[in-house]
This record gives structure tokens, sequence and C-alpha cells, in this order.
């Protein structure tokens, strides 16, 4: 008989380093990271001074010109998309790379068996791990305020606390339940589109081995990226909009 599918919504521990849960996602987390910092390493000792740039250059030239010419034209500011640009370029890259980790051979399906005979993967997506998604919500929302501030000062908290009348006095406080149920839906709606993938993955891959996963997997693919591109693109719409003075705002 065929053993049950086991899905765990939680990430799995797979070893402690000193007395450090590490689990399957935070695992994946880390080679991740150290693709990207291998890759950008490996950019800068190719980079030439060159018009016609080839190979690695090419390829990393046209990623980085293709998010800053996003962020420009969302912000329409140089000044803005110089300071916007190196953390949209890393939300993008990161939460795909992380998307796509989830689909590659391997991925849930290489690992141990723990006390209950249950399969524990060694790898498995961060972005399928709601602690990892909600680190990615809390460090958008930080930046939201922190832009804010940086070019409003002491008068971006003003759509926050504001007693000229009742109805301001309202919205303000509306304003910050806003801004913490946006970390709540920048984690969610992330987690939930991987998440979900991942299980309709495993499930099509237990009931037909390989020709009927196949399609599955094109639309995860596709999946990973839009959803990596939504995280970054609300994540730059909320900096632009916190740097506007609450007069200034046009909808």
């Amino acid at each position: 008989m065929a053993a049950p599918l086991h899905i765990s919504i939680s990430a799995e521990k797979i070893f402690s380093f000193g007395g450090f849960p590490v689990t399957n996602s935070m695992l994946t987390s880390v080679v991740v990271s150290g693709l990207l910092i291998a890759f950008a390493v490996w950019v800068r000792a190719t980079l030439k001074p060159t018009n016609r740039p080839t190979g690695i250059q090419n390829l990393a030239e046209m990623i980085v010109e293709a998010l800053y010419n996003l962020v420009q034209g969302v912000t329409n500011n140089t000044e803005k998309t110089k300071k916007f640009f190196p953390l949209i370029a890393t939300f993008f890259l990161f939460i795909l790379l992380q998307n796509w980790m989830g689909l590659l051979p391997g991925a849930g399906t290489i690992g141990f068996k723990d006390a209950e005979g249950i399969l524990v993967p060694y790898f498995r997506a961060g972005t399928a791990d709601i602690n990892m998604t909600l680190a990615l919500a809390l460090i958008s929302v930080a930046s939201i305020q922190i832009f804010g501030v940086t070019y409003l000062s002491i008068g971006y908290f003003s759509k926050f606390i504001n007693f000229s009348n009742p109805l301001n006095f309202v919205v303000g406080l509306l304003e910050i339940v806003s801004e913490f149920s946006r970390i709540i839906s920048f984690a969610f709606r992330l987690f939930g589109n991987v998440f979900a993938g991942e299980v309709l993955l495993v499930v099509m891959t237990a009931l037909t081995k390989i020709i009927a996963p196949m399609p599955f997997y094109g639309m995860e693919i596709f999946v990973g990226f839009i959803q990596a591109l939504v995280f970054a693109m609300l994540s730059l719409v909320l900096f632009n909009i916190a740097t506007i003075g609450h007069g200034e705002e046009h909808y």
C-alpha cells in the first residue's frame, strides 16, 4: 500500500546548530542568499568598462536595467529611484528564487524519515514558510515608515495622529490599522499562493508521476514570477506614496 501523503503547513526541523533549530525553509533561504551573493561577486569580478557587455555581465545588466526602469516608471524621480531600487530589486530576486527553488527536482522529495516514519525534506521554499513571508512583510512595512520620515520628517505622522477635528482623528486611527493590515496582507498573500502551489504539485505527483504534473509545474513557474513581482510592486508603490505629502496625493 502506498504511503499516505504528508503535507506540513509549517517548516520542519532538520538539525540544530548550537541549540538553535534549523528548518528546511531556512536551509533553502541560506542557499538562495548564497547564490545571489555569489552571482553579485562573480559579476563584479568580471565587470569590464565596455559599451558591448557580453556573457554574465550582459545578463546582469539586463536584469538591473529592467528593474531600474520599473522603479523609475513608478517614482518618476531619479533620487527616489536610487533609494528604492536596492530594496525592491532584492525583494524581487530573493522571492523569485525562493519560489522557484521549491520546484527543483528533489525539493520536497529528498530528505530523511523521522521517528514516525514521515519524510522530512531537506529543502522547502522559504516563501512556503509563514515565518519568512512575515519577516519580508515586516521589512517592507518598516521601510515604508522609514522612507516616509526621511522625506516628510515629523510631518509624516500627521496622517496617523491628527487632532484638528474628530473626523481626522478617526481617519488617523484607520490609517494606523491599515498599516498593520498591510503586514498581514503581504505575508499571507505570498505564503498562501506559494504553499498552495506546492501542495498542488505534491498531490498531482502522487497521483501520476510524470505526465500530468508537467502543466502544473509550468503554471507554478509563472505564479512564482508573478508573486515576486506583486510583492515588489506593492512595496514600491507604497514607498512612493509614503514620500508624498498628505495634501499632495492624487488618486
